[in-house]
């Protein structure tokens, strides 16, 4: 059963990228922003207490769907499902990046950097509360079983590294 279902964009991000974003970028990458639209700039109100905070938000610019598996570029065990992946290319182009907030200035926010292109349409921000976001217990499926574990955890932790 499909359900039609609408988003309204809340704002814009800002980055140097154009055409390749980082894989969950370090946040010693470049610094970006989200510029808020003034209709939602009160909904900021005391967001600024928080030094972290989930961006949802909209990949617009990628339309490469089309299998129900991937093979993740860096392990060469095969593939995996869709959602258990970390790929962009997902039925529903819905991007979550857990960045630091460095400030607040009106309706900008100053972030650590994010993976995603310059002005991607915002969906929602939350604050990260590590009191209930933080899961100790949560383990890394299959990417324990892959001999590439290491290499494939550098990639995905955008730490540069040799080949």
């Amino acid at each position: 059963m499909k359900t039609n279902i609408s988003f309204q964009s809340i704002g814009t991000i800002h980055t140097p990228y154009e055409t390749t974003a980082p894989a969950q970028p370090q946040a010693s990458a470049s610094p970006c922003s989200i510029e808020i639209s003034k209709e939602f700039e009160k909904g900021l109100y005391k967001l600024n207490s928080f030094n972290t905070i989930m961006v949802f938000f909209y990949l617009d610019q990628n339309n490469h769907y089309k299998e129900h598996s991937i093979t993740p570029p860096w392990i060469s065990e095969g593939s995996v499902g869709v959602f258990a992946s970390r790929s962009p290319d997902r039925p529903n182009p819905l991007g979550l990046s857990i960045v630091s907030l460095y400030s607040i200035e009106n309706n900008i926010l100053n972030i650590s950097s994010i993976d995603a292109f310059n002005n991607t349409p915002v969906l929602d921000i939350k604050p990260y509360i590590p009191e209930i976001d933080l899961k100790p217990d949560a383990n890394s499926g299959w990417l324990n079983d892959s001999d590439a574990k290491k290499h494939l955890l550098q990639h995905l932790q955008g730490i540069v590294h040799e080949h």
